[in-house]
């Protein structure tokens, strides 16, 4: 009976083994293609055919989400046309397993005719055509493939993969490439929204719940029960926030006392609120909502103005998280 867990625990394994192999190769073409990328003032054209040519499209994907404009360019349709988009000044790396497919043996001589040397290999076969005929070898070696037949690319593409991750986190770090970069790039979904959504744009800014310190109980309750966000603020006369009483704080009120009637709203506020500014990120706010356990914090302006209310709600709501 073909045990399935220790099958894929292997192949895991045997994968990850192959990753760490690669830390060995990183030199000095790496170092320098690295270099020519990020001087560079043209594009980075990405080929390969069959699984290479899959890994090449990611990588593209990644390189343009963060910085680095490339396109993807199959090894097959090059030769019918798609040459054309190859510009001289462009970085092409080419990627393959062998090193030695003849659809490769055919791209680099026509590669060089348009007047482009700036050719990278991306290969495990260092002895191939590829290897051979390119201005610098990126080494994605493996010592074999985690299919049993050892046919099936697993652990090349794989090696492939994070050779072209390692690319693009070098790339970060030499153009300072920051989250707010990322999100110029990346602004739909989840994601994106995490990194441009303000607490601005997701709070009511017409919903402002609120007394004074001097405001009864009923009031208090009053504007709580309105507001449907389960807290109040507590103003002085320039609206600034002095403090804030939860739902939590009037049933702290109800446990205490047995007559409320006398009691101010700055009897049961809590002092020191925890606060956002609406040019703050959204998600900045969840964060803090999640470290102190609350659902809600104040939205102040830079003199202590009380603004409104952000709740957790809203920001689910906005499909920031």
């Amino acid at each position: 009976m073909i045990d399935i867990k220790r099958i894929a625990r292997q192949v895991i394994t045997d994968e990850a083994k192959a990753i760490q192999g690669l830390a060995d190769f990183i030199d000095d073409d790496f170092e320098k293609v690295v270099n020519l990328i990020y001087k560079s003032t043209g594009r980075v054209i990405v080929t390969g055919i069959g699984k290479s040519a899959i890994i090449a499209q990611k990588i593209v994907a990644t390189l343009n989400s963060t910085g680095t404009p490339s396109v993807f360019m199959h090894a097959a349709d090059a030769i019918h046309g798609d040459l054309g988009m190859i510009c001289h000044d462009d970085v092409v790396i080419c990627i393959s397993k062998s090193g030695n497919t003849p659809e490769i043996k055919v791209l680099i001589p026509l590669i060089r005719n348009i007047g482009n040397e700036q050719i990278v290999a991306m290969v495990s076969n260092t002895d191939s055509f590829l290897a051979q005929n390119a201005a610098y070898v990126l080494k994605a070696q493996v010592e074999r493939e985690a299919c049993p037949n050892n046919l099936a690319p697993t652990n090349s593409t794989t090696a492939q993969l994070v050779m072209g991750d390692a690319l693009a986190i070098c790339l970060i770090q030499l153009r300072s490439f920051s989250s707010c970069d990322f999100a110029r790039f990346h602004p739909g979904g989840s994601l994106g929204k995490r990194l441009y959504t303000r607490v601005s744009d997701v709070y009511d800014h017409e919903n402002m719940p609120m007394v004074s310190q001097e405001d009864g109980i009923r009031k208090v309750i009053v504007e709580m029960s309105g507001g449907r966000l389960g807290a109040v603020a507590v103003t002085d006369s320039q609206c600034r926030l002095l403090g804030i009483i939860t739902d939590g704080d009037v049933r702290r009120m109800l446990e205490k006392y047995k007559d409320v009637d006398p009691l101010k709203a700055g009897d049961i506020m809590s002092l020191s609120p925890k606060t956002i500014a609406e040019e703050e990120l959204a998600y900045t706010a969840f964060q803090k909502m999640e470290q102190n356990c609350i659902t809600q914090l104040v939205v102040v302006s830079d003199d202590n103005t009380y603004k409104g209310m952000v709740h957790i709600h809203d920001i689910l709501r906005e499909g920031v998280v």
